[in-house]
């Protein structure tokens, strides 16, 4: 007999919770590795990016340099030893602020960051202050918390957690930004955190000068399925089976949703590109060759492969997107090779 709905719970609110134990408990990297820590490149590369996008500001005398999700702090510590070189003028107008909830996390982060600033932290995106910004969110969508629905001939349904499987309870059907086809028998995934996220930025930027960058795997159509998958232990692991905690639950990014509830917002959109090509277009490689000159040829050699992995369409080059949204008024940001969709 299926367990009692007040015995169940929502999917969304099952992966927050995991998730929220799981990074307090677990040693960050431990199951995964992020781009940042694969190749220094990517950081410097974002760096540079960032430079490029405050001179397109007009170089405003301040700006907030952001990050979601920053992990142990190694892309903004890349990031500002670039623009400490680069663009003393930024280094000096900036603050760094960084949305993170473990206290492990921020720890490490504070230490790392230690030569260049000392970073303000925040619970989430939309307790950044007001001003001008530029965000960075490396792997941060793809840990949010999803609700999925499903049609089937009896009506609309959702996905709650019991006893470590999941049930479907009635509902109302779902609302999207987009304007996909809903297919029978099919699970349509909504993270409505993330596009609360992207709502709230759209809104700033309309009043505000912003850019706000976004890298993460998923999908750039208006597909659907169920893509809830876990990491335990660096393996691939059942979503509901891991003792809570000891997961990382994930789900591919719905860029689709994201841009039209970015563009709905009035904020200017771009991409979705590969994650290989927007690289490619900053100039991986050649920063990459720049590098490998100098190294002992092992570590030429690593930082070559490295530089493929995030590159390489078999790897990491398409599975993982980029999309960034702005005010209206502003350059198209570097890397993507279209203008604002409409």
């Amino acid at each position: 007999m299926a367990p009692h709905i007040y015995h169940a719970e929502r999917l969304d609110h099952f992966m927050a919770r995991v998730n929220a134990e799981y990074y307090a408990e677990t040693p960050f990297l431990s199951d995964f590795i992020t781009a940042p820590e694969i190749s220094q490149v990517f950081g410097e590369l974002l760096g540079a990016w960032a430079i490029t996008v405050w001179q397109g500001m007009g170089s405003p005398a301040k700006i907030i340099l952001a990050e979601a999700g920053p992990g142990r702090g190694t892309l903004m510590a890349d990031a500002l030893r670039v623009i400490t070189c680069q663009a003393p003028a930024m280094a000096q107008a900036l603050s760094v602020h960084l949305v993170e909830i473990s206290p492990r996390l921020r720890q490490v982060q504070a230490e790392i960051l230690q030569p260049y600033t000392q970073p303000v932290w925040h619970k989430h995106v939309e307790d950044i202050p007001a001003g001008s910004m530029i965000l960075l969110a490396n792997e941060f969508l793809d840990a949010l918390p999803v609700r999925q629905f499903i049609q089937t001939s009896t009506g609309w349904h959702e996905h709650y957690v019991a006893n470590k499987t999941l049930e479907l309870i009635a509902c109302p059907p779902p609302t999207l930004p987009d304007s996909r086809v809903l297919e029978p028998n099919t699970v349509v995934e909504v993270c409505e955190q993330a596009q609360h996220i992207v709502r709230g930025l759209a809104h700033r930027f309309t009043h505000s000068p912003g850019v706000a960058l976004f890298i993460d795997y998923g999908h750039n159509t208006s597909s659907t399925g169920d893509s809830l998958q876990a990491l335990r232990h660096a393996r691939p692991t059942h979503p509901l089976q891991a003792e809570e905690g000891e997961a990382d639950l994930t789900t591919h990014v719905d860029f689709t949703a994201l841009l039209a509830v970015a563009r709905e917002g009035e904020a200017a959109t771009y991409g979705t590109e590969n994650q290989g090509d927007f690289l490619q277009h900053l100039g991986i490689m050649e920063r990459t060759e720049q590098l490998a000159r100098n190294a002992a040829p092992q570590d030429a050699a690593m930082l070559r492969s490295a530089a493929n992995r995030l590159v390489a369409p078999d790897k990491m080059g398409h599975l993982f997107k980029v999309m960034a949204l702005a005010s209206p008024s502003l350059p198209t940001p570097p890397g993507f090779t279209k203008g604002p969709v409409a």
